[in-house]
């Protein structure tokens, strides 16, 4: 095995003609760096090695991203989030979260809004998907319930990023709307044409659809 500098070590294994039958890396290889074995043409299969997850045992990656999510979500009700209110988690399945969005400023003040956020088996590798299952007149949510929030975009997204960093984007979103990157084009140009009629519009939607706040 060679060690030469900027490249992965890799294993071998041969065929009977002497033929490459596998490879597989020590460390996990970059995307930019591509796969060499795939550019030689030369392997049946070629996978990158993590170290939380073994060729044999799709369930590894589950277990991963759930001590984490563990782990996070304990430092979330531990720290006493007053914007990120009764979080429901089934501890059998920690990676489906459920919890209340309470916004400081207005119109959004005037209710709560739930959401869920979906978090993949390959957490932290991948981002977790956020769905408000309350309605919202927001031009960066749509009537779906998605949200368009840069820091979970697969472009942007990076392993050292926690939930709690996640759910505080999401929070100033929501009190700072941003109508550059809309999800809704008519409220984007109603905020930016008209801030004091969408205000008047989202308060009374706020009222009509959003879930009671709660008390402290």
């Amino acid at each position: 095995m060679s060690r030469n500098k900027g490249v992965c070590p890799w294993h071998m294994t041969r065929g009977g003609h002497g033929q490459a039958q596998r490879y597989v890396t020590l460390f996990e290889l970059k995307p930019s760096l591509g796969c060499p074995v795939t550019q030689l043409r030369r392997t049946r299969k070629c996978r990158p090695f993590s170290r939380h997850a073994f060729w044999g045992n799709p369930l590894r990656p589950k277990m991963a991203a759930s001590r984490r999510l563990m782990k996070e979500l304990e430092e979330i009700r531990k720290s006493g989030m007053n914007n990120f209110r009764n979080i429901q988690v089934d501890e059998a399945n920690l990676l489906t979260w459920q919890g209340l969005i309470v916004p400081d400023n207005p119109p959004y003040d005037k209710g709560a809004f739930r959401i869920e956020i979906n978090f993949p088996a390959e957490y932290p590798f991948k981002p977790p998907k956020i769905t408000f299952k309350t309605k919202i007149y927001h031009p960066n949510i749509d009537e779906k319930g998605q949200v368009c929030l840069p820091v979970i975009s697969a472009e942007n997204w990076k392993p050292a990023t926690k939930t709690d960093q996640v759910i505080q984007s999401l929070i100033a979103l929501v009190n700072d709307p941003q109508p550059e990157h809309p999800l809704r084009a008519d409220l984007a140009e109603e905020y930016s044409k008209d801030r004091k009629k969408f205000c008047k519009n989202a308060e009374e939607f706020t009222k009509k659809y959003g879930e009671k706040r709660p008390v402290d």
